[in-house]
């Protein structure tokens, strides 16, 4: 069975960089991402529209080239959870979590016994089709290699801040720059950056108190630069749309009479 290459890397803490996709939907475009130095790709089935075969077949890929897949489910639910393990994802990124409880939820969904209640399967591609070892050891091992990390995206989720973060099985904490700005009023306003970045560093300091991984998403190099110098170890870059657009445009402006 595989084992997971980005919680390894980060629990020897190394930086892991990655980007979002949200139009592409060829898997071998991963073997150009890990050519171009990338050490993971995020898969939105959020705000995109990937089937659960398109994720399967991306996930098939990323196992095979060692290459990290994290994907953000529309929901982070039961269903969800359990159907993205099955087919071979080990990094999950949950949308949307406000609570205590939704937290456990996840925690349960995505963990077998004694660690939580995830649902039982035989053999798949989220173990390889590799039952050869013990069932306790296997569980075991597949228990270890989930790596999951919660999305704060609202006020309410702050005010729990610590009972999440402290919770065992969340092993990475986030925001969601845009939609936690929308619940605080400041989406689009000049006091917008400088309210983020305040909860950003709430983000930071939690994780550090509680010994768990910080992500972050920018849109810049230097945003890039000052959360990783900041303690961030896992930071996603911008994504597929926005580069190509960017790299299009300036192409064109230069081209164009």
């Amino acid at each position: 069975m595989k084992s997971n290459p980005i919680k390894s890397a980060v629990g020897r803490g190394e930086l892991q960089i990655g980007t979002w996709l949200n139009m592409l939907r060829n898997p071998e475009s991963l073997t150009m991402f890990k050519q171009a130095g990338l050490d993971f790709v995020r898969m939105d089935m959020e705000h995109s529209s990937p089937s659960i075969e398109t994720v399967a077949n991306f996930a098939a890929m990323g196992r095979a080239l060692d290459f990290p897949l994290m994907v953000r489910p529309p929901e982070a639910n039961r269903e969800w959870i359990t159907r993205l393990l099955d087919i071979g994802v080990y990094n999950l990124h949950c949308p949307q979590v406000d609570t205590p409880e939704h937290a456990y939820e996840i925690v349960q969904a995505s963990r077998y016994a004694p660690d939580g209640s995830r649902g039982m399967g035989g053999p798949s591609s989220g173990n390889d089709y590799d039952v050869s070892l013990p069932i306790g050891e296997r569980l075991k091992f597949t228990n270890e290699q989930v790596f999951i990390t919660v999305m704060f995206e609202s006020d309410q989720a702050f005010s729990h801040l610590d009972e999440i973060a402290s919770m065992d099985g969340i092993d990475a904490i986030t925001l969601g720059y845009q939609d936690l700005a929308q619940d605080l009023g400041v989406l689009g306003t000049p006091d917008q950056d400088r309210i983020i970045d305040d909860r950003r560093n709430q983000i930071l300091e939690v994780a550090a108190k509680y010994g768990k991984t910080c992500a972050m998403l920018v849109n810049s190099h230097e945003q890039a630069r000052h959360w990783r110098d900041a303690g961030v170890l896992i930071v996603n870059y911008s994504s597929d749309v926005s580069v190509l657009m960017d790299g299009y445009t300036s192409a064109l402006k230069e081209i164009r009479p």
